[in-house]
Formats: C-alpha cells, structure tokens, sequence
C-alpha cells in the first residue's frame, strides 16, 4: 500500500526532491506485484504521465536505489530487477518462469564464512538465494 506522508518523509530523510513524477514511480513501485524490472515500471508510469521519457523513470530508479528507497535483487537474471522492501531478507527464485519471492532473514539460519576473506575485503552483509520450481511451474511440467 503506498502511504504518501511515508514517502514524502523518506524523500526528505534522504534529501531528495519531492516531484510529481517522483511520487507517480515510487507509488508505481509499491503496487508493483513481484519484482518487476524497469521497463514494466516504465510502461506503468507511461499510463499515468504520458509525456514521460524512459530515461527520467530510469534516473529515479537509480536514484532511489542510491537513496536506499529502493533496493536491487539481482543481476542474474537478465534485467535488473526491483523491490521496495529494504529489510534484510532473502529469495526464493524460479528457475523456470524467474518468480522472485521473499524470504525473511529469520527463516534462514545465519551464514558464517569458514575462512576469512581476502585482505582489505570488509562484509558488510549477505543475501541467500534459493532456485527451484515454483508451484505454477511444477504444474506444468
């Protein structure tokens, strides 16, 4: 459910201009099922402004993403893909239609590295992604 007050208040906790434009591609973002890629948000917003240029949808996604309103869940699958949760959790991923669902953090046991990373390299975080079939997918085979 997109809450106005919510992302006016983001925006300004992260410094960021309060537009229209900007208002119509989170909101978009929020009622998005899924984890859709850019161009679906593109087409969504396209509804609603018209005289939107792929390019200024693109550069907000980014810059949500740079703002942490808007995380990325992964590169594998061809296209970037988007989410508007920005908890720690972790995936699930069809393998044959590319379904992303969410895991919560606390349904995955901790993950430990047996060895130390390479000098100089800092973790700061993990995500885990799970592959399989899901329920849609398994009908069909």
């Amino acid at each position: 459910m997109f809450d106005v007050t919510e992302f006016q208040a983001r925006c300004r906790a992260a410094g960021l201009a309060l537009t229209h434009q900007r208002q119509v591609i989170y909101q978009v973002l929020m009622q998005a099922r899924g984890h859709p890629c850019p161009e679906v948000i593109y087409e969504k917003v396209r509804k609603r402004i018209p005289s939107i240029s792929a390019g200024t949808v693109y550069k907000n996604i980014k810059t949500f993403l740079n703002a942490g309103l808007l995380c990325e869940v992964t590169l594998h699958h061809g296209t970037m893909r988007l989410e508007t949760n920005v908890q720690p959790h972790h995936h699930l991923v069809c393998t044959g239609c590319r379904a992303i669902f969410d895991v919560d953090s606390n349904e995955v046991d901790e993950v430990q590295l047996r060895r130390k990373p390479p000098k100089g390299f800092l973790v700061n975080g993990y995500k885990i992604e799970f592959y399989g079939l899901c329920p849609g997918c398994r009908k069909r085979q």
